[in-house]
């Protein structure tokens, strides 16, 4: 039925509701808004009035708008908008309104009016934008850190991943893919492994987490590329589900970690070669002269004997025996030293500012950290001529030697300072690493490029001297500043390319 407004006094009541109220003609053009619906929408009332109601829905909802009007038209009837059916409109700022509209036809003199009662509903709207925003960030996020994402579902063998996920596998396109043709791009030698994981997260007894690196090899160029995969597995009615989890390429990271070590090995080598020369080096020493001095006596007495009447060919052979093993004894300890020193010093154009931060970054990765290290390097410094891995492996020495000093005291800032500076007249670098501990005393300075000398509890005394060896290897030299303070001061040269 029609409702009739004879007889009521429709302003009043229209103007006092608590509802956003729009009366409007069949053909759509609004007659006049009540104050509630002027707030709402931020139009006044003589800006609304004549104004086609389609002109406040959002574009993208007026199809939806025109479809209803003409089913109201076609059977004016009160009714409220269907469920899931909302429309959403636009306030003068453009924001967006998701309204609850009711729908009520009026006939003034013959004349029908449709009575529109709406209200906001923006819950569902913001709860969209807010999950459209949470996307967005999660997609950000995905971006800069490198994500790709996964979901492993155990029922069906199938994987479901995203673009990163397939741009690390190196030719897929489709977002899902077998969990056989997901393996069999995985390293041989590391399927046991990651198999193993997933079985131990699969385990209901288990916290369902899953972590593991792994290397997946591109099936176009045979490339390898590290994974690093975490995630979780979810069950159902206590049995595994699915794994749904995050992969990055940790590649770059890995080889990194790859190059520290072999700069490591190569440091430790020449450190036990060095060692055992100087170990060799001081016994010859010891050995030499003992050794010459037999040998003199031996010609001696055989020379005595030579000159005697008497026959003495038992102590004569005794004796020639004893020149000959003392004589060998020598040339043994000269070839285990020309064994231990073979090899000529290849030598190459060095940056050293590159050759201290790599000392630098093995000395942290080794656990000698906890200081500020400070460095004062001169700009367009000229490379030098000398082996790169000795040069950092004297680095490294001094830097180790320094911490350990240091936090022997008990100080706020411990800090080590490496300078480079340019000897000109020579054309020398000279490289400078002080640190602010204790520094040395003065029969530790007198000493300390003794072979076999330290101030540690457990240290062998070979340290320095074979970085002083490497130095002068180098065609330079290391010295101590007997006069540095605070700390203790270290300085070595290298020549610059000529």
């Amino acid at each position: 039925m029609i409702a009739s407004v004879k007889g009521l006094n429709f302003s009043t009541v229209f103007d006092a509701a608590a509802d956003a109220m729009l009366l409007a003609e069949h053909t759509g053009h609004i007659v006049t808004a009540n104050p509630i619906a002027q707030r709402l929408l931020g139009y006044t009332e003589v800006e609304l009035k004549g104004l086609a109601i389609e002109m406040l829905i959002s574009p993208r909802y007026r199809k939806q708008y025109r479809y209803y009007q003409k089913l109201f038209l076609s059977k004016p009837a009160k009714r409220p908008m269907s469920a899931g059916n909302e429309l959403v409109a636009l306030n003068r700022e453009g924001k967006e309104l998701l309204l609850d509209i009711s729908l009520t036809p009026m006939e003034v003199r013959e004349k029908l009016y449709t009575l529109i009662i709406f209200n906001v509903a923006n819950r569902r709207l913001d709860t969209e934008e807010a999950l459209r925003a949470s996307e967005e960030r999660l997609r950000l996020a995905k971006q800069a850190a490198g994500l790709g994402i996964f979901d492993y579902d155990f029922k069906h063998n199938i994987v479901y991943w995203d673009k990163q996920m397939r741009k690390f596998w190196g030719k897929y396109s489709d977002k899902t893919v077998s969990y056989e043709e997901f393996v069999a791009a995985i390293h041989p030698d590391d399927r046991e492994a990651r198999q193993a994981a997933i079985n131990k997260a699969m385990d209901p007894a288990s916290n369902g987490e899953f972590k593991l690196q792994y290397r997946v090899i591109n099936p176009v160029n045979g490339a390898e590329r590290w994974i690093s995969a975490r995630g979780r597995v979810y069950f159902e009615g206590g049995n595994p589900h699915r794994l749904i989890g995050v992969t990055r390429d940790i590649t770059e990271q890995r080889n990194i970690q790859k190059k520290l070590q072999l700069q490591r090995d190569e440091t430790e080598s020449i450190l036990k070669q060095q060692v055992a020369a100087r170990t060799a080096s001081a016994i010859a020493h010891e050995l030499n002269q003992p050794l010459a001095a037999i040998s003199a006596y031996s010609e001696v007495v055989l020379h005595a004997l030579n000159t005697n009447s008497f026959s003495a060919g038992n102590l004569r052979r005794a004796l020639q025996g004893c020149v000959e093993q003392a004589q060998r004894a020598g040339r043994s300890l000269h070839e285990l030293l020309a064994f231990l020193q073979k090899g000529e010093l290849v030598t190459e154009h060095s940056n050293l500012a590159e050759v201290i931060q790599e000392a630098l970054n093995i000395v942290y990765d080794d656990g000698y950290g906890g200081f500020h290290p400070v460095l004062r390097l001169q700009e367009n410094l000229p490379a030098v001529q000398c082996n790169r891995t000795q040069v950092r492996k004297v680095l490294v020495n001094l830097f180790r030697n320094a911490v350990e000093a240091m936090r022997a005291v008990d100080s706020p800032v411990l800090s080590i300072t490496t300078e480079v500076q340019t000897i000109n007249d020579k054309e020398m670098a000279t490289v400078i690493v002080q640190d602010n501990g204790p520094g040395l005393d003065q029969i530790a300075i007198k000493r300390i490029f003794e072979p076999f000398f330290t101030t540690k509890p457990s240290g062998i005394g070979m340290g320095l001297v074979i970085s002083r060896a490497l130095i002068e290897a180098n065609g330079g030299q290391l010295w101590v500043d007997f006069d540095a303070k605070p700390g203790a001061k270290f300085l070595f040269t290298l020549p610059f390319v000529t």
